[in-house]
């Protein structure tokens, strides 16, 4: 069973950055397809990045130039570097695995404070 585990969320002042992981476990495959999405209450999930087993990279429109996601396939670890953190960016940032987004992490908070 895949396990994710997201870590790095803590409380920022705007424009500050910060680096979150998410390391998955529990199976034998590659690292594959691994991406972020954040989760504001009463808002929908918004897609934030995602890199693909082959390397393609894709990013929500509203943090491009300023998020970066990277990974260590040795370590089966994702990472998203947010810099210039807006206020309004504050969420629960969720890791998920596979191009079906069949797994999912339980997320790390980022409050932003304003």
């Amino acid at each position: 069973q895949v396990r994710l585990v997201e870590s790095g969320g803590g409380l920022v002042q705007p424009g500050v950055s910060l680096r979150l992981s998410c390391v998955a476990s529990g199976d034998e495959s590659s690292i594959g397809t691994m991406g972020w999405y954040r989760q504001t209450p009463g808002k929908e999930r918004e897609f934030v990045a995602q890199i693909r087993a082959g390397g393609l990279i894709t990013y929500g429109g509203s943090v491009k130039g300023r998020f970066t996601i990277s990974r260590d396939s040795a370590k089966k670890t994702v990472y998203l570097q947010m810099d210039t953190l807006k206020p309004e960016e504050q969420a629960l940032y969720l890791c998920y695995k596979g191009m079906m987004q069949t797994n999912w992490g339980r997320g790390t908070r980022a409050p932003v404070s304003s």
